[in-house]
């Protein structure tokens, strides 16, 4: 099993810097040929979806398509597997605090925040 970095995967979805981009390319394929599972953390995911924005430009709301495309194909799979659930969510809380929730209830935790938004979710407690 393989897990992509971030550097990996922007350079995966951007194509930039083009040889780095080529070369996370081959791996990729190469994993896939040798039946080799790749797997992208949500803390990947997270900070992907900042740097598309920050670096590159992309907007919030295609950032987060893109990483959904991404996630969703055959090739990755993203660990933990209800992170998917956070790449399809519109409104609301914002992609990582969904993904901060999504993390603590698979532990059995509540998520407490003082974030209005954050504490609107399922098992989730606002603090005043």
């Amino acid at each position: 099993m393989i897990g992509l970095d971030t550097s990996v995967v922007v350079r995966l979805l951007v194509g930039l810097p083009a040889a780095q981009a080529r070369e996370a390319r081959r791996r990729l394929e190469r994993a896939v040929e040798e039946e080799e599972p790749a797997v992208v953390s949500d803390l990947v995911i997270a900070e992907a979806y900042f740097a598309l924005q920050h670096h590159y430009g992309v907007p919030k709301a295609e950032a987060q398509r893109i990483l959904r495309r991404f996630v969703e194909s055959a090739v990755v799979q993203i660990d933990p597997s209800n992170s998917l659930t956070a790449l399809g969510a519109t409104g609301g809380a914002g992609l990582v605090d969904r993904l901060i929730h999504l993390r603590y209830r698979g532990l059995g935790a509540i998520t407490v925040t003082f974030e209005r938004r954050q504490g609107s979710l399922e098992g989730a407690v606002r603090l005043r």
